[in-house]
């Protein structure tokens, strides 16, 4: 188990004046909710989340040293350009620096390069999926590589776990970007290796039923959230619920455990269901309060239990923070839903618009 020290590298043993990397790495859909934190993006409770596959962000970064000749040459100063889907990103580099400032003791070589960080998505950008996951996992992977080039001695164990590790900085959920189909973030007692301050792979068995789960993100506001998730962890601190509410994170992972291990459908969509609910109940029950549901994701929240009921079909649903609608089932019930989706829910959604997706395996270097 590596601690945070750990992470701080003494020398390299290598050089590299210039190169570039790429990386993909994917969004996830936590199944129980990592909702508040404490300093240094510790979570306030353990989490656990199904790692996407096509949901994700491809991040390339070109790098060169800095010397007396190029314009980038004071030491002192972070420097980067950031270019998204090719085009430079102003609003997005205040995010990127606070990223650097942060990872900095960690990435001692950090100050010695100028960086170009050029960025896409394969989902639409502003469609309310969480891209800060992907786009810190990716970016993370990609600083990893080069840290490899200076110190190749480095084991592969390390260079996931610090890529998570330094993923968290940027963005809490986005260590569980970094590997593994079932990632746990968060230290918990039954989950071996679990910890606050990287993702882990899920170390327990999981049925059959649970390869390849599907789920179809249904796109009902695609507009920007009122309310921040960064705002929304804060509003935890005073908040009357908090406690019984980690407590309960912690309950629902360890039966999670068991469900992952039987295979059972029925146990899965009570825990996972209820998991959405209360994240956005402890947003409602904030002060200030808030709800970032629409009406059209209470109309196909009632759309799928009255499907569910009638069918015995094992489909169900949760939540980010947001109004999107992640829709989960087994593959093995794929066209039957898909028509459901088709027929029932499309017309919830912005546009028509929804995306398939599936379990991944997380970050790729391309």
């Amino acid at each position: 188990m590596f601690t945070a020290a750990d992470f701080i590298p003494e020398t390299y043993t290598s050089t590299i004046e210039k190169g570039n990397f790429e990386w993909s790495a994917p969004s996830n859909i936590a199944l129980v909710k990592y909702w508040g934190k404490k300093e240094n993006q510790i979570p306030a409770n353990p989490s656990v989340s199904f790692t996407l596959n096509n949901c994700k962000t491809v991040t390339k970064l070109t790098f060169e040293k800095k010397s007396i000749s190029t314009p980038h040459n004071v030491t002192t100063e972070f420097s980067f350009d950031l270019l998204f889907e090719g085009k430079p990103k102003e609003d997005f580099k205040p995010k990127i620096k606070k990223f650097l400032e942060r990872i900095e003791v960690y990435l001692p070589f950090l100050k010695d390069y100028h960086f170009t960080i050029d960025t896409q998505n394969t989902f639409p950008h502003s469609s309310g999926i969480a891209s800060s996951a992907s786009g810190m996992a990716a970016l993370a992977m990609n600083f990893m590589n080069l840290e490899k080039k200076l110190n190749p001695e480095m084991t592969e164990d390390y260079f996931y776990q610090k890529a998570s590790f330094l993923a968290r900085l940027g963005s809490g959920s986005a260590c569980r970007s970094v590997k593994g189909n079932v990632v746990v973030w968060g230290t918990q007692a039954n989950i071996k290796g679990s910890s606050d301050l990287f993702g882990v792979e899920f170390p327990h068995t999981i049925h059959e039923n649970f390869k390849n789960y599907q789920d179809t993100i249904l796109l009902v506001d695609k507009g920007e959230k009122q309310v921040s998730s960064t705002v929304g962890h804060d509003l935890m601190h005073n908040h009357p619920y908090a406690e019984r509410r980690f407590a309960q994170a912690h309950e629902n992972l360890d039966q999670l455990i068991a469900i992952f291990e039987s295979g059972n459908l029925e146990e899965f969509i009570k825990v996972v269901e209820s998991e959405a609910l209360t994240l956005h109940a402890m947003m409602m029950t904030s002060m200030p309060y808030f709800i970032l549901m629409k009406p059209n994701t209470l109309q196909i929240i009632n759309a799928i239990w009255k499907y569910r009921a009638e069918t015995n079909i094992p489909v169900c649903f949760t939540l980010d923070a947001g109004a999107n609608v992640h829709v989960l089932y087994p593959e093995n019930v794929k066209e039957k839903v898909l028509q459901f989706i088709k027929n029932e829910l499309v017309g919830f959604c912005q546009n028509g618009q929804y995306i398939c997706d599936e379990i991944g395996e997380g970050a790729i270097a391309l």
